[in-house]
């Protein structure tokens, strides 16, 4: 549970101060200036996480998972499925489990 923010600090900037904290606002796509130099105030850094990675990712496995539903479906209704069916969703999520490793590793190494 968020702590109610109830208290108020008054911060007087020039316009300039004001226009270059919207620009590092801007940068990290941050849209909340009371969030931002709160987070700022306490803990000295924003950080922006590239997530197209993490984007690639799901998109890879939301195909996997199709894929896999179209055979069960297959499987239900002829009582079979192919073996190169099989084989090729094998790759695939081995692909998904090499590129998760090398995701996990870059989000590891954020310090």
């Amino acid at each position: 549970m968020m702590e109610k923010l109830n208290d108020t600090i008054i911060l007087r900037v020039s316009k300039a101060d004001r226009e270059r904290i919207r620009e590092k606002m801007d940068e990290l796509g941050v849209m909340n200036m009371s969030a931002y130099i709160r987070k700022m105030a306490l803990d000295g850094y924003c950080v922006k996480l590239d997530l197209q990675d993490l984007k690639e990712l799901i998109r890879l496995l939301r195909i996997c998972s199709n894929n896999l539903n179209q055979y069960a479906k297959k499987a239900n209704e002829t009582g079979s499925i192919y073996l190169a069916d099989i084989q090729d969703l094998q790759v695939r999520l081995d692909d998904l489990w090499q590129a998760a490793k090398v995701l996990l590793v870059r989000l590891a190494s954020i310090s």
